[in-house]
């Protein structure tokens, strides 16, 4: 397995890199927010470096890890296991609503790592294999279910070839929803990763934005409604 690492000291990294060399997987070091973004791009030809698991440190040097860890959820699906001091039950859960798919507190065992890398692994091998099954096909940029096509980079929405046009927040909510089709995600998770914001006074427009989604897409069944969880989305048959 390929392994995105992204710490900024090189001591630690080292390390780290030497026992996960151990146990077979490929490590490319990233030593800050930006190298990381860097490192999910697609290249000049078009491709996409191909991650099992990204491990993201929060202390970085020039950006907030949170702030890191959302805009990587923007550009690919690969698991994200945040590896941070920061122990507080809050910190790890604003950065589970982030987006990452699981947290490591320092100082860990190492064996609990590689446990939890491949645990998460697992899973997204699990999901993606059942979104192939409901007709989602996804190359890291763009998203496709049925009919619909969503392009993250240009941020670009088609229904059947013809362009539709969404509103900045549209757009956030139904990559977010789509990159993970079949899984539910809680009314509180949505509003903080694409409203940056809590729950309260929020909640109206949530419902708001998924009632346009679905006239503006014209496929009133593609984000079910999950009642008193939040929201999933439905991949149409292709």
């Amino acid at each position: 397995m390929r392994l995105l690492l992204v710490e900024d000291d090189d001591h630690v990294a080292a390390a780290l890199s030497a026992i996960l060399a151990k146990h077979g997987f490929t490590v490319t070091h990233a030593r800050n927010g930006e190298e990381a973004l860097q490192a999910v791009l697609p290249t000049a030809q078009g491709e996409r470096p191909s991650y099992g698991v990204i491990l993201l440190d929060l202390g970085l040097p020039d950006q907030d890890g949170y702030q890191v860890c959302g805009r990587i959820r923007k550009l690919t699906t690969t698991p994200v296991i945040m590896v941070t001091a920061r122990g507080d039950v809050r910190s790890r859960i604003h950065g589970l609503n982030l987006g990452a798919d699981d947290y490591v507190v320092k100082p860990y065992d190492p064996g609990e790592l590689l446990a939890r890398i491949h645990a998460v692994s697992r899973r997204h091998a699990g999901t993606e294999e059942s979104a192939g099954g409901g007709g989602t096909t996804t190359d890291g940029s763009r998203l496709r279910l049925g009919s619909v096509t969503i392009e993250l980079p240009t941020r670009r929405v088609s229904v059947d070839g013809e362009s539709v046009p969404l509103t900045r927040k549209e757009f956030d909510l139904l990559a977010l929803l789509a990159q993970r089709p079949g899984v539910v995600f809680r009314r509180e998770q949505i509003i903080s990763e694409v409203w940056r914001t809590s729950w309260e006074g929020t909640g109206r427009t949530l419902e708001v934005h998924v009632a346009s989604l679905r006239s503006k897409l014209r496929m009133p069944a593609l984000i079910e409604t999950v009642r008193g969880v939040g929201y999933r989305l439905v991949a149409p048959a292709a």
